[in-house]
């Protein structure tokens, strides 16, 4: 049974695609889909405040439950009355589950039945995540969207480890379910199944049939070439229902939060927006900036004409490059906000142009205009 103060309501789908514009309904407000989530893993997206956040237009982000049951700790969280509370964010919060960290920061984990035995990255403890310790988590964590337990198949992969991973995935799902008791809380399952269509196509509708409030899709962003990426959301989104989220994790550059909308899905993360601005690597209308260039010591115009943003509307490429080269933590921030800002205002303009029939025409427009997208 759907939770009451979690659904989603599908308003329009374009005529051309299969892009969707609907409302989310959440425990902490209700917020428009297609969306992008911007990360922010121990309670804080890096550089950028809560308020910032908001201002930007922001609606969910999310804390990572791995890094937050490290540090500080998920009874703190709790004690603070939950993470809305412990970071000051008044829109709704999702947690993932930790599988992907999991996979990627431990170097050596044993994977049974039971769980997932690990070392944390922090300090070399021995840490055991099972399916019901991480709900366990999440629900002291507090988040308004949950993810199952979920082991993240690596790329390539054969068909044997990817069936039994898969079929591992589903009863770990099972028994988070099992174990989930805040009904404030929405619970994900996530579709696992690698490369190979008939596992995605019987990992979503096992999942289905075991009824969750919302359903990812794992497994991407993770090495694949780009076509598997398109392909393994093309394998998994026939059999999800129309009435409930779709959620493609770790997708955050134009190209794929585009190809994915157009696709039927309805949600999207990413570090990649903070991650590459530290770096000096900047999204604008008109393509990548690389703003350490020497070209921009001279610039006086602003980053991305086109953008509104704080940082567009007050400050030039000189200056941008200037704190960047002397590594000036504002210069990070500014550059952050931007990127941050971008990718919400692209996501903003599909939803009106879902709304409005013209989501194909959008997209071929922003991809044009944005001329070089490698490596994002």
């Amino acid at each position: 049974m759907e939770k009451k103060n979690f659904y989603l309501e599908i308003l329009h789908v374009d005529k051309e695609t299969k892009a969707r514009y609907g409302i989310l309904h959440t425990p902490h407000g209700d917020f428009e889909v297609p969306m992008f989530m911007p990360v922010g893993t121990l309670a804080t997206v890096k550089t950028l405040s809560p308020e910032e956040l908001v201002d930007m237009g922001a609606q969910v982000i999310l804390a990572n439950t791995y890094h937050l049951h490290l540090r500080p700790g998920e009874d703190i969280v709790a004690k603070a009355g939950g993470v809305h509370k412990f970071m000051n964010y008044p829109n709704a919060m999702l947690t993932d589950s930790g599988g992907f960290q999991v996979f990627s920061l431990a170097k050596k984990r044993d994977i049974t039945e039971e769980g997932v035995t690990f070392k944390s990255h922090l300090n070399g403890d021995k840490i055991l995540f099972t399916p019901e310790k991480v709900i366990e988590i999440e629900e002291k964590i507090g988040a308004d969207i949950i993810m199952s337990f979920d082991e993240c198949i690596p790329y390539p992969v054969t068909y044997e480890y990817a069936k039994n991973s898969t079929l591992r995935t589903l009863r770990w799902a099972k028994r988070g379910k099992d174990a989930h008791k805040r009904e404030d809380q929405a619970l994900f399952g996530i579709v696992q199944g690698g490369e190979f269509p008939d596992l995605r196509k019987m990992c979503a509708e096992e999942l289905v049939k075991m009824d969750f409030d919302g359903y990812s899709i794992g497994g991407t962003s993770i090495g694949e070439p780009k076509d598997v990426c398109y392909k393994m959301i093309d394998m998994a989104v026939p059999y999800l229902p129309e009435s409930k989220p779709r959620y493609l994790m770790g997708v955050g550059s134009l190209d794929y939060i585009l190809t994915g909308i157009e696709k039927g899905i309805d949600m999207f993360d990413c570090v990649l927006p903070t991650r590459i601005a530290r770096h000096g690597t900047l999204m604008t209308h008109n393509g990548r900036v690389n703003i350490k260039n020497q070209k921009y010591k001279e610039d006086f115009t602003p980053l991305d004409p086109e953008c509104n943003c704080y940082t567009c509307r007050n400050y030039t490429k000189a200056y941008l490059r200037h704190l960047y080269v002397c590594d000036e933590t504002f210069g990070k921030r500014l550059l952050s906000l931007h990127n941050t800002q971008f990718l919400l205002d692209i996501v903003k303009g599909a939803k009106e142009a879902i709304k409005e029939d013209r989501f194909k025409e959008y997209k071929e427009e922003v991809l044009r205009k944005y001329k070089d997208i490698r490596g994002f």
